[in-house]
């Protein structure tokens, strides 16, 4: 099980607390973990990624063992302290402005 911390708004939509559980087959990788939690809770497709390239979207940003590693392959796996759930996985929202 992996902890995955999602920002207020799509927490909101999925109706979750602070944090979710997510199971991924396998060695875990931001696209497999991403796919399970969008195959829970389907109201979150197209929110993280876009719906047909299934690319992270913009003002998204992901974060793991305080680095952030929203600019690395969707097939890097991630740390060993989060697939072991000791460290949780961040879905943040960036803040943009003008």
């Amino acid at each position: 099980m992996i902890r995955v911390v999602l920002p207020h708004h799509l927490r909101t939509l999925a109706k979750v607390g602070d944090e979710v559980g997510v199971d991924v087959n396998g060695s875990p990788t931001v696209k497999s973990l991403l796919d399970a939690l969008e195959t829970k809770y389907p109201v979150l497709r197209g929110t993280i990624r876009e719906h047909g390239t299934m690319k992270r979207r913009p003002l998204v940003r992901f974060f793991v063992c305080g680095e952030d590693i929203s600019h690395e392959s969707p097939e890097t796996p991630l740390p060993d302290a989060v697939a072991k759930a000791h460290e949780p996985f961040f879905v943040m929202g960036a803040i943009a402005g003008g």
